[in-house]
C-alpha cells in the first residue's frame, strides 16, 4: 500500500500523469526587445543619370520613385518614357538612407539645367 501511494504521489508531482503538462507561464512570456534597432538600410542608388526615367523606374522595382521637375517648373510627370533624369537624391553610388528616391527629370526634347548632370 505504501508502494501505490509513493507511486500516486509522483505520479501526481509529475504532471497528474499522462497529461499534458502546462506550458510556464513566465518562460512563456518574452520580455519586449528594448534594444533592437532597425537594419542598415543596405540599397545603393543606381547611376541612371542621362536615362529614360521609366526605364530608371523599371529598373529600381521595389524601390519608392519620385520625380521631379528638374528645372523647378513643377511640371508634373504623367508619362515617364517621355523624359530623362538630370540627377538623382541620393546621387548616384550613394547609400539610398530614406524613401521615396527623387528622380530629377525634362521632357526628353529639353537640356537639363546648369548644374545638373544628364
Amino acid at each position: 500500500m505504501r508502494a501505490a501511494l509513493a507511486a500516486a504521489a509522483v505520479c501526481a508531482a509529475a504532471t497528474a500523469c499522462g497529461t499534458t503538462p502546462e506550458p510556464d507561464a513566465k518562460a512563456a512570456i518574452s520580455p519586449p526587445a528594448t534594444d533592437t534597432v532597425a537594419p542598415p538600410v543596405t540599397a545603393v542608388m543606381p547611376d541612371v543619370t542621362g536615362g529614360n526615367a521609366l526605364r530608371a523606374q523599371e529598373q529600381m522595382d521595389g524601390t519608392q520613385v519620385r520625380f521631379e521637375d528638374a528645372t523647378g517648373k513643377d511640371r508634373e510627370v504623367v508619362d515617364p518614357q517621355a523624359w530623362r533624369i538630370c540627377d538623382s537624391r541620393p546621387g548616384a553610388n550613394q547609400q539610398i538612407t530614406s524613401y521615396p528616391v527623387v528622380l530629377l527629370v525634362v521632357p526628353a526634347a529639353e537640356t537639363c539645367p546648369e548644374g545638373a548632370a544628364g
